[in-house]
């Protein structure tokens, strides 16, 4: 091993044990001007996009106590460290922009709250609605039936009696 990778492989370990989730993607055809205009947008949503070798980025996930199916992984390799507890606002910001470049990405797998999710499912909760607009449709199944009463309290006692 040269002298250079066993300092990658340090970093990428700590990149892996610093995040609170990872989407490990296989990447194609990615542009320096594409590839900063996604890592920008990823990183308003608390998360880094790393180019990582692939041997290295498997070691660095044993040694982190993160076990990945080796065989999935094929291509070349990009991962996206989450920063944040919301991995999905940052998977669904990965599938957007991927869908609007010419599917550039192809999410392989992920590793969320210890378990490793495939790239399938990722896609399928990232069409779900965020933590934020779950909140708010809550509120609103709270509140409605209160809004409906009242308003047909305010219409009982706006009537005029004849």
């Amino acid at each position: 091993m040269r002298k250079e990778k066993p300092l990658l492989l340090e970093g990428i370990k700590e990149l892996i044990d610093a995040s609170k989730a990872m989407i490990i993607t296989r990447y194609s055809k990615l542009e320096p001007n594409v590839s900063w205009q996604f890592r920008d947008m990823i990183a308003k949503k608390g998360s880094t996009f790393e180019v990582v070798p692939k041997r290295v980025f498997i070691k660095a996930a044993t040694l982190s106590g993160v076990k990945l199916d080796e065989s999935l992984i094929q291509g070349h390799v990009g991962v996206c460290f989450v920063n944040q507890t919301d991995a999905m606002g940052s998977a669904k910001a990965m599938f957007e922009f991927s869908e609007a470049n010419g599917k550039i990405f192809e999410v392989l797998c992920g590793s969320i709250e210890g378990k490793i999710v495939p790239g399938a499912e990722l896609e399928m909760l990232s069409k779900l609605p965020g933590i934020d607009e779950m909140r708010a449709i809550m509120i609103a199944l709270f509140t409605s039936p209160m809004s409906q009463l009242l308003f047909c309290l305010e219409a009982k006692g706006n009537q005029n009696p004849s």
